[in-house]
């Protein structure tokens, strides 16, 4: 089972999300000072709500492995994932580990970043392309997928593995037989490391969040 979700939350009511988030969570929304930035927290929040309910679960307790990676510790069976960037949130739910990203494409992106901390084939694939911009974000979405997927995050070095963009894109050395998927939604990409291939993107209007 897998279920990929995103909603754009621009017009979220923070007022009244923040009533129905957990107190935590109501933590990290004081924590930012912008409004868009709690506007993410928030909804990122509820719609990960929005898809646990959907699997009849309304008690989990959330904690937080030792690199920061969420989990649900007393339902081993369901994992997830959250990203936001710019004005939407992400959610990936799944019965086996799951890794998801999503981010804007800035075409003014410095791709220097690649160079100095990608893959080698990957910087080259990028500069070779015919729009480098977009190209850097399939990997970096892809790659930061993965790299949430271990649960290491940034703890994992984004040049310590390699990822190959072909007719299916995979992970070059991958002992565990992980399937990556890549999706385009207007201007922002999401990548996606889990145990299926991934067909279906819904996408959630923010009052059903509510």
């Amino acid at each position: 089972m897998i279920k990929l979700a995103y909603c754009n939350v621009e017009n979220l009511n923070l007022k009244k999300a923040y009533g129905l988030v957990s107190k935590n969570r109501q933590e990290k929304i004081d924590f930012y000072r912008f409004e868009k930035d709690k506007k993410q927290s928030a909804g990122a929040y509820l719609l990960l709500k929005k898809l646990l309910s959907e699997e009849n679960v309304t008690d989990p307790i959330f904690k937080t492995a030792k690199y920061g990676k969420a989990y649900i510790s007393n339902i081993e069976s369901i994992h997830f994932n959250m990203s936001h960037s710019g004005r939407m949130v992400l959610c990936a739910l799944s019965d086996m580990e799951v890794g998801a990203d999503i981010e804007y494409n800035d075409p003014e992106i410095d791709l220097s970043i690649a160079e100095h901390y990608f893959y080698n084939s990957e910087y080259e694939s990028i500069m070779n392309s015919a729009n480098p911009a977009d190209e850097f974000f399939k990997y970096w979405v892809l790659k930061e997928s993965y790299m949430k997927y271990t649960g290491l995050g940034m703890n994992l070095n984004l040049n310590s593995f390699e990822i190959i963009i072909e007719d299916e894109i995979r992970l070059k050395n991958d002992e565990e037989n992980l399937k990556f998927n890549l999706f385009n939604i207007k201007n922002y990409k999401i990548g996606i490391a889990s145990h299926y291939n991934v067909s279906d993107l819904v996408e959630y209007d923010v009052d059903e969040l509510y």
